[in-house]
């Protein structure tokens, strides 16, 4: 049988999708952190936030970009797990990864769609109260509801489900806890309104994850042909779970 099945060849492009999301994780929040002091930065008065970001737009906005890119590729990267791993646990991964891309996405596009014209309009007098206003109101809504409190839950979610999923197949038992624990600091994230020394586990949970991202891609990209690993290994559950003949 040809070394590259069809499950090898979802494998890898979950986790070339899984590396770079994790690459442009790491690049985005330590551009943003230089030139914008992201995500100190969000507890300063409105007014410093906005003369901030018009004297570093151009940079900000790319940078955000970036990060909207990374978030981005949770999406299909959890389509693939999902398609790897079948089943009801595989639906629920794919339906994770994608929801966690999509509210992290609606998160972050305002620094894109939004913060410019809030920004231009506080340089107005006149105008400076109301858009000051409303960068409160859309920080709070797209930015702490949905991409911080929703974006923080579905990513931890996803990150469980993938365990569970690829425990028996793809991850060793080292990788499977760092998961775990990865999962459970960023959802701290959630109650940083109420602790705020959370945002200290959350950024730490951070951290681990896109190191555990890296090191899931790295697992998938060796993920050997079926045949051979259940020749050496009878116990050996292969990721896809139902007949490959399916149609996706």
């Amino acid at each position: 049988m040809p070394n590259d099945t069809p499950d090898r060849k979802i494998a890898r492009l979950a986790g070339a999708a899984l590396a770079l999301a994790s690459v442009l994780a790491i690049a985005g929040f330590t551009a943003l952190g230089s030139v914008f002091a992201y995500p100190q930065i969000l507890h300063e008065p409105t007014g410093d936030i906005l003369a901030l970001f018009r004297e570093q737009q151009t940079a900000v906005m790319i940078w955000f970009g970036v990060l909207m890119v990374g978030a981005a590729l949770m999406a299909p990267a959890g389509l693939w797990i999902g398609r790897l791993v079948g089943g009801t646990l595989g639906r629920g991964i794919a339906a994770a990864g994608v929801a966690a891309a999509v509210v992290q996405v609606v998160g972050l596009q305002r620094w894109l769609t939004l913060v410019p014209a809030i920004s231009r309009d506080a340089l107005d007098p006149s105008r400076r109260a109301s858009a000051e206003q409303q960068f409160e109101f859309w920080h709070t809504v797209l930015g702490a509801g949905i991409g911080e409190t929703a974006g923080y839950t579905l990513t931890a979610l996803f990150t469980v489900l993938v365990v569970l999923g690829l425990r028996r197949s793809v991850l060793r038992r080292g990788l499977g806890a760092a998961g775990f624990v990865a999962a459970g600091l960023i959802v701290t994230g959630v109650v940083v309104p109420l602790i705020p020394a959370a945002s200290l586990t959350n950024f730490a949970g951070y951290i681990l994850w896109c190191g555990w991202l890296l090191a899931v891609a790295v697992a998938l990209f060796r993920v050997p042909p079926i045949e051979s690993t259940r020749a050496a290994d009878p116990t050996f559950v292969p990721p896809r779970r139902h007949a490959a003949a399916r149609p996706h």
